[in-house]
């Protein structure tokens, strides 16, 4: 009754039933899992209660990646944001909060994969961030949750989310997407924007290659999580003031599967391509070998 695997049949239910994607995504889950809503509320409670945690780990200014790569980057965010600074303080506590997870991810914390591990920064950093600057109870970034698994539903059912198949843009573009489409609704705009949000951010990540330096999830996917949250902010943004993707949202993941399909190899997460094998690069994995 509430099952979808095009977002033009996710806005179809919304307008048949007069209801938001959250609550479309919730009725739906309900059905697929055979679930309470009370149990699939708890546990997506749950999953914002670890968020909010790996945040506050990851803002911790001596913690030190598994590799060594990345740590305390966070922190410097957080106390830039007290400086004369370019971005302003929403996108900066976005920037922060998103590498803080993807950090906390590094040195081995609890995170939720939203939707894969190595993207988990850029959704908890958007809805954390907004919430603290715009007021947002907790029950309202619960329901923002379940539309960014909507989002996450369908890139995953037509496309893929996986960036040893995809490239980053599966990861880091779909976890864009869904941010994106979070943001607007927690901004009080109709299930089409926030179908437009993901589109435009998707559609500006299409062809991000997976290069991790030495296989490891830290460079540059940690900084790629702050990044790739700035253009989920501004495709925000941009739906809300009216602006609409050209290209309609399914369009776009079908677009984001067949690209894909043609990056090479070397560039969907076996570190044989891109930044893992610059100089730098090599010169760190020769010295994680000679150590080991």
């Amino acid at each position: 009754m509430y099952q979808f695997r095009k977002g033009t049949q996710l806005l179809d239910l919304c307008r048949r039933y007069e209801l938001d994607i959250y609550e479309i995504m919730l009725r739906c889950e309900m059905e697929e899992s055979g679930q309470t809503r009370e149990q699939i509320w708890s546990l997506m409670q749950n999953n914002l209660q670890v968020m909010q945690e790996s945040i506050n780990r990851g803002l911790n200014p001596d913690l030190k990646s598994a590799g060594g790569l990345v740590g305390g980057n966070a922190s410097k965010i957080q106390s830039y944001i007290q400086k004369d600074n370019l971005c302003g303080k929403t996108i900066l506590k976005a920037i922060a909060y998103a590498l803080a997870v993807s950090e906390c991810n590094a040195a081995m914390g609890k995170i939720v994969a939203a939707p894969t591990a190595g993207a988990s920064g850029i959704l908890p950093g958007i809805l954390v961030a907004l919430a603290e600057e715009k007021g947002y109870s907790q029950e309202k970034l619960v329901k923002s949750l379940f539309v960014a698994a909507a989002i996450g539903k369908i890139i995953a059912t037509n496309a893929t989310l996986s960036g040893a198949e995809g490239g980053c843009q599966a990861e880091c573009g779909s976890a864009s997407s869904m941010a994106a489409a979070a943001a607007v609704f927690l901004a009080g705009g109709s299930p089409e924007i926030s179908l437009d949000a993901g589109a435009i951010a998707l559609k500006g990540l299409l062809g991000l290659v997976c290069d991790p330096v030495a296989g490891l999830v830290e460079v540059p996917c940690s900084k790629r999580n702050a990044t790739t949250a700035a253009v989920a902010l501004t495709s925000a943004d941009m739906a809300l003031a009216g602006i609409k993707s050209f290209i309609p949202f399914d369009e776009v993941v079908e677009a984001m599967y067949r690209i894909g399909k043609v990056i090479s190899a070397d560039l969907r997460e076996t570190a044989a391509g891109g930044c893992a094998i610059t100089p730098t690069a090599l010169r760190y994995a020769e010295q994680m070998l000679t150590t080991e």
